[in-house]
């Protein structure tokens, strides 16, 4: 199977594990449950994008990935989803994402790629996830639903040395349409504190989960 990313986009995720690069601009966003946020303004896009440094305590690496990747699953502990799942469209392996925005919001729907990659760096175990929009045309857009066409995001992790995972995620998206910006502001506030939350929470129930799928 072809790459969809190169080596060097695996290792600029996993290096921020150990060095933060937050040259350029980056500006530091919130802190909340052993999570710091940072954000960088594009005068492009008008959007920010954004890093976020953290660790989940409890949850070994192998589980978080696992968990991460499961999408069948994922529509079981992640309110958000309206649908999700993976397909083949023309030969390309892709996932479609319907996501719930709050009403009078459309939802917003993502056709993307991604793929894990298990590194051993110097005996360090590291996972690292990349994912980004693609265009396939065999995915029509649905009436009343907003396509994102602009999405990015890479993931990396790695055993904290005491039972939990350092995380690294670096994480973009275009949503289109008129957002109010005290709502991104929000969500990128609490979205991702609760994401991890929510996360924690179905990495301890995923070994019943998977057992009751048998």
């Amino acid at each position: 199977m072809a790459l969809l990313f190169s080596d060097e986009e695996v290792q600029q995720a996993w290096t921020e594990l150990d060095e933060p690069q937050l040259d350029g601009g980056w500006e530091f966003f919130t802190e909340t449950m052993n999570v710091k946020i940072y954000r960088l303004y594009s005068k492009e896009t008008g959007l920010y994008e954004y890093k976020v440094f953290g660790s989940l305590t409890g949850c070994a690496p192998d589980l978080c990935a696992d968990v991460y990747m499961d999408l069948n699953y994922r529509k079981q502990w992640d309110s958000y989803v309206k649908e999700l799942h993976e397909k083949d469209y023309g030969g390309q392996k892709a996932i479609y994402w319907e996501v719930k925005y709050p009403l009078p919001l459309s939802n917003r729907d993502y056709v993307y790629v991604r793929e894990r990659r298990d590194l051993d760096v110097g005996g360090r175990k590291i996972c690292v996830v990349l994912a980004k929009s693609s265009s396939v045309s065999q995915c029509p857009e649905k009436r009343g639903v907003i396509r994102v066409k602009d999405y990015k995001q890479s993931l990396a992790m790695e055993s904290d040395g005491s039972g939990g995972t350092k995380v690294f995620m670096n994480y973009f998206d275009n949503p289109g349409g008129m957002i109010p910006s005290w709502l991104v502001n929000w969500a990128a506030k609490t979205g991702v504190p609760a994401f991890l939350t929510d996360m924690k929470k179905a990495c301890s129930n995923y070994s019943s989960y998977c057992n009751n799928s048998k």
